[in-house]
């Protein structure tokens, strides 16, 4: 749900480049060391609300979406070697713009959007979880989204780019000091819609949501490098792609979400929006998909997260959960364990700090997915 996002699990508050002209070319430098993201202005006029579902047409919307002011490309996946070495990936790269359409610059060295990219990977048997963030405009292609003359997502030289016409296939490749990740994704069942054909409430205000689809199951193969070390993996990967201009409620503090791939062929998404008061947001549910690709929509009601388990974060002192009791109502309800894989996923050091791990699923159904929980270590109020 990943609005960390902006709408469902990170926003982006306002990024802006410190120390960069808007006028020039910025060096590489200038824009990793000169960012901070600040709290997004209070008047949204001019941009696009998520108010009634969404005409989906795919390829298209993989792309970009510039009449909202916030969208993200969300992709974790569990992976692991021919001997049984499990790994897990985070690649998300975050727009948020600057202006509405109309206000826009034509320069193409003016800054109309900011990107931001997560990348991290859980070492699971070394017990390493590796981290890295990077901050670019989106003028002068230092960063950007399209899908012509076919999708591809990128900052820098981070990118996610379609290898078909359909983008059915994709590949992924990030590189940092110490990891790196050069994997295809091949896509078995159609764009998953969340919330009501795509239209994700987040409160009751109307607007106050995101068009959101998910691909739930992408078969996953390539290689991951640690140090030195290059290592064949395989697996699985669940993709998100949301696009809003404003989601969370204004008593909203944060969110837990799981998005599990299941041994049965079904996936699994639920969360919970945390108000400041201590209840649970109703407006925001879940999604069943079938191993068909059909989907089966589940409301609040319809799930019960209850914690097992906390950790405290040596880096934040923030204490997460760390293991779920998961019960589906409704037809074809079933109970589930989710369990992190390793107890140190947190992001940690940057302006919004939050835990994103891969998990594991035991009780009536068993698999893999991963868990993203915010508003732990500060409030995620004024950030979507």
């Amino acid at each position: 749900m990943n609005w960390r996002i902006a709408t469902s699990l990170l926003g982006i508050g306002l990024i802006l480049l410190v120390g960069i002209s808007l006028i020039e070319p910025a060096s590489e430098n200038a824009l990793g060391a000169s960012a901070q993201i600040l709290s997004p202005p209070a008047d949204i006029s001019g941009f696009a609300r998520a108010i009634t579902p969404w005409d989906w047409r795919f390829p298209r919307d993989h792309g970009p979406h510039p009449a909202f002011q916030t969208e993200w490309w969300y992709y974790t996946g569990n992976l692991a070697t021919g001997a049984g070495r499990r790994f897990g990936y985070q690649f998300t790269i975050f727009r948020r713009a600057l202006a509405p359409p109309a206000a826009r610059a034509a320069s193409e060295f003016r800054a109309n959007d900011i990107y931001m990219a997560h990348f991290t990977l859980s070492d699971i048997v070394g017990g390493e979880f590796y981290h890295d963030v990077r901050y670019a405009r989106g003028g002068a292609g230092l960063a950007g989204a399209t899908v012509a003359p076919r999708y591809r997502v990128w900052l820098e030289d981070w990118q996610v780019r379609a290898e078909n016409a359909d983008a059915t296939k994709t590949q992924i490749t990030a590189a940092s000091a110490d990891f790196a990740i050069d994997l295809r994704l091949r896509q078995v069942k159609p764009a998953a819609l969340q919330g009501d054909r795509g239209l994700s409430p987040k409160s009751a205000q109307i607007g106050n949501a995101s068009h959101y689809y998910s691909l739930s199951r992408l078969l996953t193969n390539g290689s991951i490098r640690l140090g030195a070390e290059v290592l064949t993996v395989e697996g699985a990967t669940w993709m998100d792609h949301e696009f809003s201009t404003s989601a969370l409620g204004a008593d909203a503090r944060g969110w837990d979400w799981f998005g599990l791939i299941l041994d049965d062929d079904s996936e699994l998404m639920v969360g919970q929006i945390r108000l400041i008061d201590g209840g649970i947001e109703p407006a925001f549910g879940g999604l069943v998909i079938l191993p068909d690709g059909s989907t089966r929509p589940l409301g609040a009601a319809q799930i019960d997260i209850r914690v097992r388990d906390t950790w405290r974060s040596p880096h934040s002192d923030a204490e997460y959960p760390a293991g779920w009791d998961i019960t589906v109502g409704g037809p074809g309800g079933f109970r589930i364990s989710v369990a992190p894989l390793m107890a140190d996923q947190e992001l940690h050091g940057a302006s919004i700090i939050y835990w994103e791990g891969a998990v594991s699923v035991s009780g009536d159904k068993t698999g893999y997915g991963y868990a993203e929980l915010t508003g732990y270590a500060t409030s995620m109020q004024n950030r979507f």
